[in-house]
């Protein structure tokens, strides 16, 4: 999940390897371990470098020293499913990504019910709900969201007006007929109306949902509104045989996306919000303070009835079950979720989980679209449930919907070839 990687530019340069920091003189004397945290070196960054400062001194004063040890996305997770494996471990906090909250992991990670029982978060609720509820499997607890990256509709507001609309579309159908119009030859450069990588599941499903439906829900049925895929992937069709998307949308990657919105060779796309910088950055944009962002219009039928539910994924922090000090690992993830340290993190480049960041002066005056990002997340859901199998799932969802998509066989086929060759997955 590279996008989750880089929220702010700020982020640069930020260390990647291990780092630990001097505790507190009360600490020493009480002669207490170092906490052992292990993630991907941008959650150190947020928490401890930035506009706000380190936001883990005041834990540290109290508590004791940090000592931080990072991976990539795919090492740290196994080294905190290895580690939580073990009799014992020394690690006290692991990120955990929501597509990892799977019931193996379940079996190796602390329920945190107990503990939020005793010393609970600080205004629960105020943590957005799709975040929360892709933390809890077989009504068992295994994080506490820190980290975002959700999805936007990516638009080139100058290009759309020479083609003549002039404001953005409110419905999924308006978009589907802008991005129709938006497809022609400017300048002799061929312009598409959208451009989508085709080896991401979470593209269809965000069209998927305009029509409310989805890929998988949480209690694993796979494409249980199979009238709203086959509308969602109908378009897709459309769109590709009239060259609203590229030619080459099975291999177009996330930097395509980006590359071809800043040449003004596409009109629209889907990306995480933290790219609306980049895309306006006057140094490799055409249209710098052009293009803009919104979230996905719902069907016509539907449009004011049911909310958006955008694409969203995130990291959390857990507690392996075979950590030793498990009631410091709580008060060190207590902290790093509350209220002051997420908006501080805010400035220090983190997506916010907690809607209260957003109303933070300090965030609206540094993050032009805070109030549109929160409403969006307001609503959002991960793009499918964590499953032991959903690797699997997701490479027949992807196999199905290019050969819909690419016309190789009749989307209806395509669809129910999915939930045939998915759903005895889902059981085991």
């Amino acid at each position: 999940m590279p996008t989750m990687l880089s929220r702010r530019t700020i982020l640069k340069g930020a260390a990647a390897t291990t780092a630990a920091l001097a505790a507190g003189p009360a600490a020493h004397a009480q002669g207490q371990d170092r906490l052992n945290v292990i993630s991907h070196r941008v959650h150190q960054a947020v928490l401890t470098t930035g506009a706000a400062g380190d936001l883990t001194a005041p834990w540290v004063q109290r508590n004791g020293a940090i000592n931080w040890t990072t991976f990539d996305i795919v090492p740290l997770q196994d080294r905190l499913f290895r580690e939580a494996s073990l009799n014992e471990t020394s690690i006290d906090v692991g990120y955990l990504l929501n597509s990892r909250a799977t019931r193996r992991a379940a079996e190796l990670l602390e329920p945190l019910e107990a503990h939020m029982a005793r010393e609970p978060l600080e205004e629960v609720d105020d943590i957005f709900p799709g975040l929360r509820a892709a933390m809890v499997v077989d009504g068992k607890t295994l994080g506490v969201p820190v980290r975002h990256a959700s999805n936007a509709l990516f638009y080139n507001e100058q290009i759309m007006e020479e083609r003549g609309i002039t404001q953005k579309p409110r419905t999924m159908e308006e978009l589907v007929e802008a991005a129709h119009r938006c497809t022609f030859t400017r300048d002799g450069t061929p312009v598409s109306g959208f451009i989508l990588p085709g080896a991401l599941t979470s593209m269809p499903v965000s069209f998927a949902r305009a029509f409310d439906g989805d890929f998988i829900t949480a209690d694993f049925r796979v494409i249980p509104n199979r009238p709203a895929m086959i509308q969602a992937l109908s378009i897709f069709r459309t769109f590709f045989e009239r060259g609203a998307l590229p030619r080459g949308y099975t291999t177009t990657t996330i930097d395509d996306q980006v590359s071809a919105l800043q040449q003004g060779r596409a009109v629209f796309t889907i990306l995480p919000f933290a790219r609306i910088g980049q895309l306006n950055d006057p140094a490799n944009s055409r249209f710098p303070g052009k293009i803009k962002l919104m979230t996905m219009p719902m069907s016509a039928s539907l449009a004011g009835r049911v909310p958006y539910a955008a694409i969203v994924e995130f990291w959390a922090m857990s507690i392996p079950k075979n950590a030793r000090n498990k009631a410091r690992s709580w008060s060190f993830i207590r902290e790093m979720s509350s209220k002051a340290v997420t908006a501080g993190a805010t400035l220090n480049g983190n997506g916010p989980i907690r809607a209260s960041a957003y109303r933070d002066p300090r965030v609206i005056e540094r993050l032009p679209t805070a109030a549109i990002e929160a409403e969006t997340l307001a609503t959002a859901r991960v793009p499918f449930p964590a499953h032991d199998n959903i690797s699997r799932a997701d490479a027949i969802f992807i196999e199905e919907t290019q050969a819909a998509v690419l016309g190789r066989k009749p989307v209806e086929q395509a669809v129910d070839d999915a939930v045939r060759r998915i759903q005895p997955l889902m059981t085991q």
